[in-house]
C-alpha cells in the first residue's frame, strides 16, 4: 500500500496527530521528517518509538525510521525542503473557552522564516483543528508575501487508542482550499487508501471538523440521556439503543442531516413535549433533550428576522404544510412564521399545492382556523397568481423542478428557509427541516 508520486513532507508538532499522521504518511512511502521543540518527542521518534502509547505506532514508528522515510527534528529546516508543510499543533481551549492559538502562530513564524529561501512551491496544510475563518484570517496575511506559498485546509479524523487504524482505514478524508492544484495535491498524498477524499471550500473544511465533533458529542450525549430515563422507567436501554440503531434508513443515516426551516408536525413537537413533561415529573434533568423545542424555536425565530428584513412590500410564501407532499398543517411552522408577519403588518399571501380549505377538515382545519382564522383570504389558487402578485418569494418547502423552473423564469426574488440558507437569492431544491 504504497503512493505511486512519494513527496517531501514536513509535519510540524508530534503530538497525537502530527506523530501519527506522519509515520503513516511515511508508510504510504511518502518521505517525511517530524518538527517539534519538545526533545522528548524528537528523541522518541529517532530511537524507533512513539512518544506516546497509541496501539501499532511503536512498529509504524520503528519500520519507517529503520528504512529512511522518517526522521524527527526540533530544528524546522526541514520546511525549507519540503512539497508540503502538514501543521498538527495542538489549539488548547483558553480559560474563556476560546482555542489558544499561540502554538498555530509560531508554527506559521516557521513556515515563514523558511519560505523566502524557497526555491520550489510549499503547499502548507492545516491538520490542526481550528475555527472556520483562522486560515483566511492567520495564515493568509502571514504568508501572503511568498507568492509560491498555498494554503489548504486538512482536518484530521483519528480517534485516540485507534489512530493508526483510523489513519489507514479513515471515516473521511477532508481537503479544502481555493487553489484546486494545491487541494488536489494534499488529497493525493492518500491515493493508496480506500477512500475518495472530498474536495470542499478552505472555511467548508474548518467547519466541517466542528461538526463531526459536536455531532459526536450529541450522540453521546443523547444515548446517556435516554440511558438515564430508561434505566428510571426499568427500561432495558441498551435494547432501545440496539434497536433503534437497527434503522439505517432514519435513524443511523442522513436522514434529517440537512439544514432548513424548522421541525413541525404532528409527532416531533408532540412528543418531545410529552417526554420532557414525563422526564419532569420523575425529577430527571435531561438538558439535550430539553433543548430540543427552544433550539427550533430559535431557528424559526431566526427565519422571522431574515423574512422581515426583505425589503419587499407583498411576501409570497411558497408552502404551509409542515412539509411537502402532504396537507397536514398542525404545528407547521410556516403557520408560525405567518402569524408573526401578519402581527408586523406584512401583506402576506400563500400557494400550497396541496392545501385547500374546503378538503381539510378536523383537528387539521381546526388547527389553522384557530391559528389563521383569515387564511382563506390569504391563500392563491395557483403558483402562477402568487407570481404575479408577490414582490419577493420565500420557499419555505421543497419545491418540484417544474416549480423551481417556473419561479426563476418568474424573476421574482427569492428567499429559500428549506436549504440552510436564509438569504438565498434564488430558489434551490433542497431538504425540508420538517419532521415525521
Amino acid at each position: 500500500m504504497k503512493t505511486e508520486n512519494p513527496s517531501q513532507i514536513a509535519v510540524l508538532g508530534l503530538g497525537y496527530v502530527g506523530c501519527v499522521t506522519a509515520a503513516g504518511l511515511a508508510s504510504l512511502g511518502h518521505q517525511v521528517a517530524g518538527i517539534d521543540r519538545d526533545q522528548y518527542k524528537v528523541e522518541s521518534v529517532l530511537s524507533g518509538r512513539a512518544p506516546f502509547f497509541e496501539p501499532g505506532l511503536d512498529q509504524l514508528v520503528r519500520e519507517n525510521v529503520t528504512v529512511g522515510r522518517l526522521s524527527a527534528s526540533i530544528d524546522p529546516a526541514a520546511i525549507g525542503h519540503a512539497d508540503i508543510a502538514i501543521v498538527c499543533v495542538g489549539t488548547p481551549s483558553e480559560k474563556n473557552g476560546n482555542l489558544g492559538l499561540m502554538q498555530l502562530r509560531r508554527a506559521v513564524d516557521q513556515i515563514a522564516s523558511h519560505a523566502a529561501e524557497r526555491r520550489k512551491p510549499l503547499i502548507v496544510a492545516v491538520r490542526s483543528t481550528v475555527f472556520p475563518g483562522t486560515c483566511e484570517d492567520l495564515l493568509l496575511p502571514a504568508l501572503r508575501k511568498f507568492p509560491d506559498v498555498r494554503i489548504v485546509c486538512h482536518p484530521e479524523f483519528l480517534r485516540e487508542g485507534s489512530a493508526v487504524r483510523d489513519f489507514f482505514d479513515p471515516p473521511l478524508i477532508v481537503v479544502g482550499g481555493s487553489d484546486p492544484m494545491a487541494a488536489k495535491t494534499v488529497a493525493g498524498l492518500f491515493t493508496a487508501l480506500p477512500l475518495q477524499p472530498s474536495m470542499v471550500s478552505l472555511r467548508t473544511a474548518e467547519m466541517i471538523k466542528y461538526a463531526c465533533n459536536a455531532f459526536h458529542a450529541i450522540k453521546i450525549s443523547f444515548a446517556n440521556e435516554v440511558g438515564a430515563l430508561s434505566e428510571r422507567l426499568g427500561i432495558d436501554a441498551h435494547e432501545v439503543m440496539a434497536t433503534l440503531c437497527e434503522d439505517v434508513k432514519l435513524n443511523l443515516s442522513s436522514a434529517y442531516l440537512k439544514p432548513g426551516f424548522a421541525f413541525g408536525g404532528s409527532c416531533l413537537p408532540k412528543d418531545l413535549r410529552a417526554l420532557i413533561y414525563r422526564v419532569a415529573h420523575l425529577d430527571l434533568k435531561l438538558p439535550l433533550l430539553e433543548s430540543a423545542l427552544p433550539s427550533n424555536e430559535q431557528h424559526l425565530r431566526r427565519a422571522l428576522e431574515a423574512v422581515l428584513d426583505l425589503p419587499a412590500q407583498r411576501i409570497g410564501v411558497i408552502g404551509l404544510a409542515f412539509k411537502e407532499n402532504t396537507d397536514d398543517l398542525r404545528e407547521s411552522p410556516v403557520v408560525a412564521l405567518l402569524e408573526q408577519l401578519i402581527g408586523k403588518g406584512r401583506d402576506v399571501r400563500v400557494f400550497d399545492p396541496h392545501v385547500r380549505l374546503d378538503s381539510i377538515y378536523g383537528t387539521n382545519r381546526n388547527f389553522i382556523l384557530e391559528s389563521i382564522p383569515h387564511i382563506g383570504r390569504l391563500l392563491t389558487d395557483s403558483l402562477g397568481q402568487i407570481l404575479r402578485w408577490a414582490d419577493h418569494l420565500v420557499l419555505a418547502q421543497k419545491q418540484t423542478t417544474e416549480t423551481l423552473e417556473q419561479i426563476r423564469s418568474s424573476g421574482t426574488p427569492v428567499m429559500a428557509l428549506i436549504n440552510g440558507s436564509l438569504n438565498s437569492t434564488s430558489p434551490q431544491p433542497a431538504a425540508s427541516g420538517a419532521g415525521f
